[in-house]
């Protein structure tokens, strides 16, 4: 990531712009990190809408439903060792 003063941002914005493509882009004002620019595609993937845990069963391959799960045993107190 390179980093930018933003007087230098300014006066090459179009640069910066460009540079997005490659890598995000660090903007600094008095020597501290104030933003960053980033891609288009980059923000896309950044924001696209996660799938919820439910949908994301139910899109599972059929195979996985006839998975079977071992059963629990059904204890209330578990043993330790001191």
């Amino acid at each position: 990531m390179q980093i930018w003063q933003l007087q230098e941002a300014k006066a090459k914005f179009s640069e910066l712009v460009k540079r997005t493509t490659s890598a995000p882009q660090s903007i600094t004002l008095h020597g501290k990190p104030v933003a960053v620019m980033i891609s288009i595609a980059k923000y896309k993937q950044l924001t696209k809408p996660k799938k919820s845990l439910f949908n994301m069963l139910r899109s599972a391959p059929e195979s996985l439903a006839d998975l079977e799960l071992p059963s629990r045993k059904d204890t209330r107190f578990r043993e330790v060792e001191l």
